[in-house]
């Protein structure tokens, strides 16, 4: 007889767990809230909470008002996004039982949608090399909106808003309102000239294939206006995969519930079909108790319609998932919850204020490890580390490590759009940087001493990114 490890002896034991959506009732605002209230998408944008008024009125005084203040102090001091958490979002803190001080300080889902100031790093708030556009995305746009990192990849960045904003936003330089410490950039040509000029490039550029089609959130463009987009890529040849980017499957799933969306995305799923293309939904969930029926629910009317599939992509935070236990639960409601496939974990990028919720390569590493065996192969996500000038990179794909100094040093085999023209940029090292929180004394220490000449030298390459990117710009033109 085989003798058999009993699952208590594993180090995480699978438990399938049946989804449930909280209830709503609970919070003093929302007692008379209908279910027919709670499934329209109307409701549900109406009544976001945009400010500390609106979340007073909602939580009432089971918060306390230390609370608030704390809250009020990073939104005046520190948060790069201004505040939007629509009803189901905010459903999915503290889901059982009555909102509480101490529940909403220690929940995962509010520590990145509803940041307060002591949430935060006091001795690093920010990394020396922390940047606005931390992956220069604007650097390599080819045409307003459209960046071309990859060779055969681009993203096009259709719309600045999305339905939530997340206070770990990699595009906090442009999505959203403005903050006390972020003057959002805008674009500059209206909607319809932008769409026209990424389809000219694409029809002009056939070594393109794949577009992710993002913001913003495509969920905040009207249905008519993103189908024709989507509708005009797949009448380009060359292109293969489309990925509509979301965080809405899971903030705001009704709108995908709607029938004109539910009709309109058949019909490309359709067309795609047709002439051998795919079209994916790319969502964005970062911890287990966001996965309700209601996700569910609108994830399985999008397979539905013909689309090849529905897959996530979170990003790593301490503080809400940067833990085997809680990236394996996450992973494992994903797939029997709601059919949605993990897919990739990114390392929160160095954008500024975020210390507080970035882990090291080694960390990820560790976490990556951490999560192997236990999903089917298919299913276990790639934890990566996207890398400035570089891209994405599986964390274990580094060249080299100082774990002192928290640098990694990574290499590419191609060129982005601005280097095409740089015989180095194949055989250079490009340079990452862990939170300086997480290095033995000896590298905090180096820090305080060097921060000052890094913050120099990262200043210097920005300012030659800038002028690299200029340049193209100027091809463009002529």
């Amino acid at each position: 007889m085989i003798d058999r490890v009993p699952a208590t002896e594993q180090p995480y034991a699978y438990s399938r767990v049946e989804l449930v959506e909280p209830d709503w009732t609970r919070f003093p605002g929302w007692r008379d809230v209908t279910a027919e209230d709670w499934e329209s998408v109307q409701w549900q944008r109406a009544h976001c909470v945009k400010n500390i008024k609106q979340l007073r009125a909602l939580l009432g005084d089971t918060v306390d008002e230390s609370f608030y203040a704390d809250l009020e102090q990073d939104q005046t001091q520190r948060a790069t996004m201004s505040m939007l958490v629509p009803p189901q979002m905010l459903n999915t803190m503290v889901p059982a039982g009555a909102p509480s001080t101490d529940g909403f300080y220690a929940d995962p889902v509010r520590r990145y949608m509803l940041p307060v100031f002591t949430d935060r790093r006091t001795d690093w708030p920010s990394h020396p090399h922390a940047t606005r556009d931390s992956l220069h995305e604007q650097d390599m746009w080819v045409a307003e909106g459209l960046t071309h990192r990859y060779p055969t990849k681009v993203l096009a960045e259709l719309l600045p808003t999305c339905p939530q904003y997340c206070g770990h936003c990699t595009r906090m330089d442009l999505v959203g309102n403005s903050t006390p410490t972020i003057d959002k950039l805008k674009f500059n040509l209206k909607p319809v000239d932008r769409f026209d000029a990424m389809l000219s490039y694409l029809r002009a550029n056939p070594g393109v294939r794949d577009v992710v089609v993002s913001g913003g959130d495509v969920a905040n463009l009207p249905w008519p206006r993103l189908e024709g987009f989507v509708d005009s890529l797949l009448d380009i040849d060359n292109i293969r995969d489309i990925r509509l980017a979301t965080k809405a499957l899971m903030g705001l799933p009704q709108h995908w519930l709607q029938d004109d969306v539910r009709q309109g995305m058949e019909r490309l799923a359709t067309k795609a079909r047709q002439r051998g293309a795919s079209i994916a939904i790319h969502t964005h969930v970062n911890h287990a108790n966001s996965i309700t029926p209601m996700v569910a629910k609108a994830t399985r009317a999008m397979l539905d319609t013909g689309i090849r599939d529905v897959r996530n992509q979170g990003v790593l935070m301490s503080g809400v998932n940067a833990d085997p236990h809680a990236l394996l639960d996450l992973c494992f409601t994903l797939l029997d919850g709601a059919q949605i496939m993990p897919y990739y974990f990114y390392m929160c990028d160095m954008i500024p204020f975020s210390e507080h919720w970035r882990v090291s390569v080694h960390e990820a590493q560790d976490l990556q490890h951490g999560v192997m065996g236990y999903l089917p192969g298919f299913a276990t996500p790639r934890i990566v580390c996207d890398v400035p000038f570089v891209g994405k990179r599986w964390v274990h794909q580094l060249e080299s490590y100082d774990r002192e100094r928290g640098i990694s040093y990574w290499t590419k085999n191609y060129r982005t759009s601005i280097e095409r023209d740089d015989p180095e940029a194949l055989t250079r090292t490009y340079e990452y940087y862990d939170p300086i929180h997480t290095l033995p004394a000896e590298g905090q220490q180096w820090w305080r001493e060097h921060a000052g000449d890094h913050l120099a030298a990262a200043e210097a390459a920005a300012k030659t990114s800038r002028q690299a990117a200029e340049a193209q710009k100027d091809l463009l033109v002529h």
